[in-house]
């Protein structure tokens, strides 16, 4: 399993405008069938401050393919403009699976 993470401080009141512009529901659903959960969260002291992560069940060239399908350069390009900065951004093999 691979987790996708991005962290990145918005313009000032711009989540909704980058929620609408980072959505891939538009997307073919095949291409998102290997997530299996997407999550944004918001910093509680700051809400300009977004970490966007999910979890694929698949190989790091899989992932890349998915991410092709999805068009997500068209997506980096779309929430461009609503950023302040990219705080971290990668992809993480998931090594170690804690349950409370």
């Amino acid at each position: 399993m691979i987790c996708t993470l991005t962290a990145r401080r918005l313009e000032p009141g711009a989540y909704e405008k980058f929620r609408q512009a980072w959505d891939p529901t538009r997307a073919n659903h095949d291409a998102l069938r290997q997530w299996s959960r997407i999550y944004h969260c918001r910093d509680v002291s700051d809400p300009d401050v977004v970490i966007s992560f999910g979890f694929f069940e698949g190989s790091l060239d899989e992932l890349r393919e998915a991410q092709a399908r999805l068009g997500r350069a068209s997506q980096v390009e779309r929430v461009d403009p609503l950023l302040a900065a990219v705080l971290l951004d990668g992809s993480f093999e998931v090594v170690e699976e804690l349950s409370p």
